[in-house]
């Protein structure tokens, strides 16, 4: 039986404030004693619609960070972009609106135990959760450097937040509207041959941490990544969010993002067999 979610629970908070950052949102809920079981890399279950919806599925958001203390108690943060019709849903709550929830839940980014060069590779918002990450790693006393990228600058959440979290922030966009023109992996290659990073975190579209595996794969550099592979139930029973992950044997079996996941190591990841039935390879 798997530990993971083992101090997850249900919830009804009270959204604090709803702020909106460029295209992306930004709320806060005040969660209280939850925030002492939640680490980078957990997300939250949200029940969205209101009681009258016809969405009977909780819809999953990457927990961005949580706060211990502040004039709210425990807080938990979250940055969400208006797209689907639940998180439209989210994003139109306002001050003082309850949220029915569960968190924390999935595998969270393993901290080192002692310091590390780190660099935290993050896509359009989904990169919010390596702001929390970010804090912790720099307590830990390591380096932390973070390359944030996007098809455009409008997708870049929150760039100077960002660097006030990290040793150097870099900004990438593939228009060229921010930072330097180019995608946020193209650096990385010279930053491993010159040896100048020991583990990388990454967040964002399935594409970029695909190619952050590939840049890696034969380097002593370990690679965790938070999928984001779509989920339907975020607890583990509905089965729609697996991958194909080898284990230290090469065996593969199809995981689910929500339980042995969103956090996995990259090497893992059978990313050619993503969509596919790894049998078919064999």
């Amino acid at each position: 039986m798997t530990n993971i979610n083992k101090s997850s629970e249900r919830l009804i908070a009270t959204v604090v404030s709803n702020k909106r950052v460029g295209q992306y949102h930004q709320i806060l809920l005040n969660v209280g004693q939850m925030v002492n079981g939640c680490k980078p890399g957990n997300f939250v279950a949200i029940k969205v619609g209101g009681d009258n919806a016809k969405m009977i599925l909780r819809r999953a958001f990457a927990i961005s960070r949580v706060s211990h203390s502040g004039p709210y108690g425990g807080s938990m943060e979250l940055i969400v972009a208006p797209f689907g019709q639940g998180s439209k849903w989210l994003c139109a709550q306002i001050e003082g609106a309850t949220i029915d929830l569960i968190a924390p839940l999935g595998t969270a980014f393993g901290i080192p135990t002692e310091p590390v060069r780190a660099l935290l590779v993050g896509g359009g918002y989904g990169s919010a959760p390596l702001f929390g990450l970010a804090e912790v790693l720099k307590n830990r006393g390591c380096r932390v450097d973070m390359y944030l990228g996007a098809s455009t600058g409008g997708k870049i959440y929150a760039p100077m937040e960002g660097k006030r979290s990290v040793n150097v922030l870099k900004i990438y966009t593939e228009d060229g509207s921010m930072g330097e023109r180019g995608r946020v992996t193209e650096p990385i290659p010279g930053l491993i041959a010159d040896g100048l990073v020991d583990v990388i975190y990454s967040c964002g579209p399935m594409p970029m941490l695909r190619a952050i595996s590939h840049i890696v794969a034969g380097s002593d550099v370990v690679h965790q990544c938070a999928v984001e592979e779509s989920m339907a139930c975020g607890v583990g029973i509905c089965m729609t969010c697996v991958l194909p992950v080898a284990d230290s044997e090469g065996n593969v079996s199809m995981k689910r993002s929500c339980i042995d996941g969103p956090v996995m190591d990259g090497s893992q990841v059978m990313w050619d067999l993503v969509g596919k039935i790894p049998e078919a390879h064999a």
